[in-house]
């Protein structure tokens, strides 16, 4: 009996230190995230895209290179080796700057989530560590709340193009991709679990696309969620877990009961009715498991789309981050910045077959490399914080009552 007891006694006590733990943190709770005081939160966050993972669209290279992968081997080509490197560490450090996440709180934002890319944090003393460890610190001293979001993992999540992947998702069959990936997030837990703006580890980005051939993976994908739970659960029981759906993260019918107590459900939803029917099914997970849910990518749409949208989600109690914080040449994105000079001639050539059978053809329409020179040393200098241009309507959309107005 006295062994019976000193057991109960010792979970009891493991129960209590775990809550006392994360109550320190926001955590989830019923069907609520709450703040380190017990406050409901009830987020309006921005996606810092197109920063750590280069997407095509955003350089306007529709029909070109789309992949982080694919664009960095283009600017390989018009640059070389060398100062190709030079370009993406200067890339890096201006994309997102303390300017810009001081505007992000001043806008009324309150979180971040910020997409990575595996191959930056490959060893402990790689780009990725300094860039995270800065945009955190800015967080940290702004009062916002950071999300990490593995946005590219180890031989990636989707197998298309938003992962930088080989074609396939080999991340569900391949050991050693596994294997890293729960390496990964260990190492980021172990490097944040004291730190409380950080909101939560968003494990895997948009697994699984509607493709048919990717219904096979389907039973895989909680598994590795428990795997990479385990993993971050021996060296941080602070922060919040959160779990995409498949379909790009809109199917939640892959998961079962809920396994750990600070998890939080992530959906994303573009270009649908922005009515309750569209997101009726996760408000059905949430009050079928009790567990919170949250919109962690929305947007590429009009103003009317965005307000309509946004509005519908705080009536049911839902937190929200849009996508993206900033793009060229756009409006549907809190921020914009101009087009590089002689960009459309980059996007041109970007375009044509890439294929090394037709390497002279292709060669042959190649600009002059003073061209493009210019064009790439135009890009890094629009992108800085002195040449971005806030788009009130799209703020205004988003956050009515914002400052900025």
């Amino acid at each position: 009996m006295q062994v019976v007891k000193t057991f109960v006694a010792a979970c009891l006590f493991s129960v209590l230190s775990l809550h006392s733990a994360t109550t320190q943190y926001v955590h989830a709770k019923g069907q609520q995230i709450l703040d380190a005081g017990g406050k409901p939160l009830l987020l309006h966050g921005i996606d810092l895209g197109n920063w750590m993972v280069p997407e095509g669209y955003m350089w306007h290279f529709d029909g070109g290179p789309q992949s982080t992968r694919e664009i960095e081997e283009f600017v390989a080509e018009m640059l070389g080796p060398e100062r190709a490197a030079a370009f993406w560490r200067t890339y890096r450090d201006a994309y997102i700057s303390r300017q810009d996440i001081h505007r992000i709180k001043q806008a009324g934002f309150d979180s971040l989530r910020i997409p990575i890319h595996w191959k930056l944090f490959a060893t402990l003393d790689a780009e990725g560590w300094r860039l995270l460890d800065r945009v955190i610190g800015w967080c940290r001293q702004e009062g916002l709340y950071a999300v990490i979001d593995l946005h590219a993992a180890p031989g990636g999540q989707t197998g298309a193009n938003i992962d930088d992947s080989d074609g396939w998702p080999w991340l569900y069959t391949d050991a050693s991709a596994q294997q890293q990936t729960i390496e990964l997030w260990k190492s980021i837990a172990q490097r944040y679990a004291n730190d409380p703006a950080v909101l939560g580890y968003d494990l895997l980005n948009e697994p699984l696309p509607h493709f048919p051939a990717m219904r096979q993976f389907d039973a895989k994908l909680e598994p590795l969620y428990r795997r990479i739970a385990a993993a971050i659960r021996t060296v941080d029981t602070h922060h919040a877990i959160i779990l995409g759906g498949a379909r790009w993260d809109s199917d939640f019918t892959v998961f079962g009961p809920p396994f750990d107590a600070n998890a939080i459900y992530e959906f994303h939803t573009y270009w649908a009715p922005p009515d309750r029917r569209t997101i009726q099914k996760y408000i059905d997970f949430r009050a079928k498991y009790n567990v919170p849910i949250w919109l962690g990518e929305s947007g590429e749409n009009s103003d009317q789309w965005i307000a309509s949208f946004a509005r519908l989600l705080e009536q049911d109690d839902i937190g929200w981050a849009f996508w993206p914080y900033k793009k060229m040449d756009a409006t549907s994105s809190p921020v914009t910045f101009p087009q590089p000079d002689h960009w459309a001639e980059i996007v041109a050539y970007a375009k044509l077959d890439r294929n090394l059978g037709g390497i002279e053809k292709r060669q042959a329409q190649r600009p002059d490399q003073a061209i493009i020179e210019q064009a790439f040393a135009s890009l890094l200098e629009n992108i800085q914080f002195s040449h971005e241009k806030v788009n009130l309507s799209y703020i205004d959309a988003l956050l009515p009552n914002s400052p900025l107005h």
